[in-house]
């Protein structure tokens, strides 16, 4: 009897024939995510069309939520601290707290008292 693996019909393992390990890796050369032109990431799905990150093009951007038992996404804390209210500029946000304290003033300035 011989003991090839033709005796036995079994065919050897081939890489890249089955299993998502080592022998899998080879025939991964399409990209699934692109580059997304609202938050820059590399997180644009091609095919479904819409990014892992902010959401877009949805109008509303993704948020990280405060935790894992919130109504958004329970994501890593530093993904939320990368991404959170005074990362960025706040050009409208950090004028708000002097203006609360002034009570919201409009119009012009008032005349000075004599």
């Amino acid at each position: 009897v011989c003991d090839s693996w033709r005796a036995r019909r079994t065919p050897p393992a081939v890489m890249g024939k089955a299993g998502k390990g080592t022998g899998s890796f080879g025939k991964r050369r399409n990209k699934s995510h692109t580059l997304c032109v609202r938050c820059g990431r590399r997180a644009f799905h091609i095919q479904k069309g819409k990014c892992a990150a902010c959401g877009y093009p949805s109008a509303r951007k993704r948020t990280q939520g405060p935790g894992a038992g919130s109504l958004f996404y329970g994501h890593e804390a530093k993904a939320q601290r990368r991404t959170t209210t005074g990362t960025g500029r706040m050009r409208h946000l950090k004028t708000m707290a002097r203006r609360f304290k002034n009570g919201f003033q409009t119009g012009q300035a008032k005349k000075a008292s004599k």
